[in-house]
């Protein structure tokens, strides 16, 4: 049976309340937001925003493995329990907590889901919080890396001439149009730009960011986005943000539309500081987007 990938407050209280439920709930927030209140019984990882992965080589992607296999031992979880991980609001973190859903699954994790709404759905549904950090006994976590959810930085060089390979770029209207290099602010990253042939697709469309509790948008919805960039159920699809994280974010809508894609997480981080890599840095007009 499979793990439903997002679950909504009622549900995860339903969940909490069986006593036979493994359920470990991860707050992806800052500390400093964790520390003033929280989902009782969640623990605080924010790594899993923060991490920065500067290069997608083996070696890379190993010194990511164990950095947050270490982690989660040192926490107690061994990989084989019920993960929810959760964010403030799913339109204002970057995609924090699909990041951390995205990583979880990577690193072997098989029962993963994403609170859709986040703390701000929970606290509209008037559930319960506290600020008690919950203890626990170390683990041993087990890694079972799957190396088919990441786009290295080969791979992608290799996607760049290849037309049958959708290289979607998510990111904000000011890092494609080449006036930031970053979300952090404009010149984060030695170059502007965007790697060459990819097509735009702003993360914010695929949800309903205008409501009071963002929510992604239906199946439906997604599906009718994508087909007008050329993105169906058949396509190869490589997507790519800053670094990771709202490329996650939009892994999840495209998933949930019955659309497979793989995620470049080296991103922009990675592939603009290496000169050796192509980029498109003609700055776009805004009557061309």
């Amino acid at each position: 049976m499979n793990t439903k990938l997002l679950i909504s407050p009622q549900e995860l209280t339903s969940l909490l309340a069986e006593k036979s439920s493994q359920a470990v709930i991860i707050d992806t927030r800052t500390p400093e937001d964790y520390a003033i209140s929280h989902i009782p019984t969640s623990i605080n990882i924010r790594d899993f925003f923060t991490y920065l992965l500067e290069n997608s080589s083996p070696a890379g992607l190993k010194e990511l493995q164990e950095y947050f296999a270490e982690i989660m031992s040192k926490l107690g979880i061994s990989g084989v329990e019920r993960l929810i991980v959760y964010e403030d609001s799913l339109n204002k973190g970057y995609g924090q907590s699909c990041r951390a859903a995205f990583l979880l699954k990577y690193l072997g994790c098989t029962q993963v889901s994403i609170l859709q709404g986040g703390y701000r759905a929970w606290l509209t549904e008037g559930l319960p919080t506290n600020d008690e950090v919950p203890l626990s006994e170390s683990s041993i976590f087990r890694l079972h890396p799957n190396a088919d959810m990441m786009v290295t930085t080969t791979e992608m060089l290799q996607a760049v001439t290849n037309p049958a390979i959708i290289k979607l770029d998510v990111r904000d209207r000011n890092e494609w149009f080449g006036l930031s290099s970053s979300p952090y602010h404009a010149d984060f990253c030695p170059r502007k730009g965007r790697i060459p042939n990819s097509v735009w697709l702003e993360w914010h469309r695929l949800m309903n960011s205008e409501s009071e509790i963002p929510t992604f948008r239906s199946p439906s919805e997604i599906l009718e986005i994508c087909q007008s960039l050329g993105i169906t159920s058949e396509s190869i699809v490589y997507v790519y943000c800053f670094k990771g994280s709202r490329a996650a974010n939009t892994l999840i809508a495209l998933e949930e539309a019955g659309i497979s894609a793989r995620n470049y997480f080296g991103s922009w981080n990675e592939w603009s500081r290496d000169f050796s890599l192509p980029i498109d840095s003609r700055v776009i007009q805004a009557t061309e987007s």
